[in-house]
């Protein structure tokens, strides 16, 4: 081969092989720039699949810390109801315990010594009809069935009397009526209506002048007529001790002749008020609190009474005066010279009227003011008294003196005192009923009282009578009216009482307290006397379940309630 030829062929290998290097470089740019730009595309594509498994970390992790929160503020609450449970649970439990422990342990007790009208609470009685039918069963397998009544004129009867000045509304009348036999049969009812708190009214004479056995409060009432025995008659003592029958013992000088008394409290206690001598300083005198209080500290079930022996010799004399002023003047002249008369009592001229024309006497009588005397003794005391009373008489202006001279005679003069509130009765016209008040006066100022209580009833234009008990400055007035004049008949009784009072008398000598002189109880004795029995109540009677509102009132009157003095 010719170098040229060679030459050619050499150059032709080196352009191939420079051709051929540069493809290669060419292949290796390009190779370069698709691996570059593979590479970047594979970064990009592993950025954004990082970026993505992040954020789905992140949402997932937000995801996650919801649900826990979520979940964690469900077991709060879940958890907070559970410790409101605990915590209420506990306070309860403490609660309770402390309770418990309370009542086991002393309580401090109040400092006051009275209890005022205003700091009263309010009264909690059950008079449920449930709870009342639930005690009937009780109270029958006490006294048994047959003595406990449920019957409406049982009821009625038991609500009110017609001789009372009260008008009672049909509501407060008792549920049943009981009559125990025994003072263990009163006990057990007494414990059953304090554990159900049931009000309870005792029931005995019935007379009930101011309202005494209306039952305010419902409940029931425990009538003693089953209980009239005499237990023990110790003759050689000279007293007696009897059960709390009709007229047993009332009001008044009734009083002086109690020696002690058996008495079941509210919560069926039973207490004997003393023994029987006829002196004793032991102790307080828990005899004189019980009489009188008109059963609204405890049920009397048994009293122990003084005896005395019958006079061998009794008189009556009866003598007449011009005035009533007359008639008071020979009363205290006779007791201010200590003239030993069984009794005296003064009927004015209206109240003979009345006896005349009610025909209730075989006599008749001298139409003025009368006095009427007892005596008692030996014939020769009897005959002493007869004729000094008869010159004391003489002198303060008698137009009539004349005694018995035996027992027919004296049954005949002692008759038209016996008849007095009968015969005003009879008089009655109708729609009329009788209000029977009373209230005692030192003696002194008796013939003022009288007088001025005899011109008021006059200018009134209703029609009343006078009897008076006057040895001990006592009389009642004995007055008709009809719905009409009740308000007047208010007025004028409320009258009378206010002067007694601003006389230094006393609102009742005999009949009582009741509902309807109760407010006139703080003018008599002062505001801190009443609440001081007020105070006595509550001691004995917490629940004041016994008559209930009578003697001292136990709540806050309502407006207008109680009248102006």
């Amino acid at each position: 081969m010719s170098a040229l030829a060679t030459h050619r062929a050499r150059a032709g290998l080196r352009t191939l092989a420079a051709q051929s290097s540069r493809r290669t470089a060419l292949s290796r740019v390009a190779s370069s720039r698709a691996v570059r730009a593979y590479s970047s595309n594979k970064k990009d594509s592993l950025e954004s699949s990082f970026q993505g498994q992040m954020l789905e970390s992140i949402s997932s992790r937000i995801a996650r810390e919801k649900a826990e929160r979520e979940k964690f503020a469900k077991q709060r609450q879940e958890s907070a109801g559970a410790r409101g449970w605990a915590t209420t649970f506990v306070v309860l439990f403490a609660s309770g315990f402390s309770y418990y422990l309370g009542t086991k342990s002393p309580r401090d007790l109040d400092p006051t010594s009275t209890l005022p009208l205003a700091l009263t609470r309010e009264l909690k009685h059950n008079n449920d009809k449930a709870n009342l039918e639930a005690a009937w069963s009780d109270f029958a397998a006490i006294v048994g069935k047959e003595n406990v009544s449920t019957v409406e004129a049982d009821l009625h009867t038991h609500a009110n009397s017609d001789w009372s000045s009260y008008r009672n509304e049909d509501s407060q009348k008792p549920f049943m009526v009981i009559y125990p036999g025994s003072t263990e049969d009163v006990s057990k009812i007494m414990k059953i209506c304090h554990e159900r708190r049931i009000p309870v009214v005792g029931y005995s004479g019935g007379t009930s002048l101011e309202g005494h056995f209306t039952p305010t409060r419902g409940g029931i009432c425990v009538d003693f007529r089953r209980m009239d025995k005499i237990i023990h008659l110790h003759k050689d003592d000279m007293d007696v001790v009897v059960q709390p029958g009709t007229n047993a013992y009332r009001y008044g000088t009734m009083r002086e002749w109690v020696l002690s008394l058996t008495v079941v409290l509210a919560d069926g206690t039973v207490i004997k008020t003393r023994q029987r001598p006829r002196k004793s300083s032991a102790g307080y005198d828990l005899t004189k609190l019980f009489i009188g209080s008109e059963g609204t500290l405890g049920l009397v079930t048994e009293a122990t009474l003084k005896l005395t022996t019958k006079p061998t010799n009794t008189s009556v004399a009866v003598c007449s005066f011009g005035t009533i002023r007359q008639a008071a003047d020979c009363v205290s002249k006779v007791v201010g010279q200590g003239i030993p008369v069984a009794a005296v009592e003064i009927l004015d001229d209206e109240q003979m009227k009345c006896i005349n024309a009610a025909g209730m006497t075989s006599k008749t009588w001298t139409e003025a003011p009368t006095l009427f005397f007892k005596f008692s003794g030996t014939e020769r005391g009897v005959k002493e008294q007869i004729n000094i009373v008869k010159d004391l008489a003489k002198q303060a202006g008698s137009v009539g003196f004349d005694f018995a001279k035996s027992e027919q005679e004296q049954a005949e003069l002692w008759s038209a005192r016996k008849e007095a509130l009968w015969s005003t009765m009879a008089l009655a016209k109708p729609g009329d009923k009788v209000w029977t008040g009373d209230v005692a006066v030192p003696m002194s100022r008796l013939p003022q009282l009288i007088e001025e209580t005899k011109d008021d009833m006059k200018k009134s234009g209703m029609y009343g009578t006078i009897v008076g008990h006057v040895g001990d400055g006592n009389f009642h007035i004995i007055l008709l009216s009809n719905d009409e004049q009740r308000h007047d008949a208010e007025e004028l009784v409320h009258r009378m009482v206010k002067r007694a009072v601003e006389l230094e008398g006393t609102v009742t000598g005999e009949h009582g307290v009741g509902l309807v002189k109760r407010d006139y109880l703080p003018h008599e004795l002062g505001e801190t006397t009443v609440d001081l029995m007020r105070k006595i109540k509550q001691a004995l009677d917490p629940q004041c379940l016994l008559n209930c509102d009578k003697v001292i009132r136990v709540q806050r009157p309502k407006p207008g309630e109680v009248a102006e003095w």
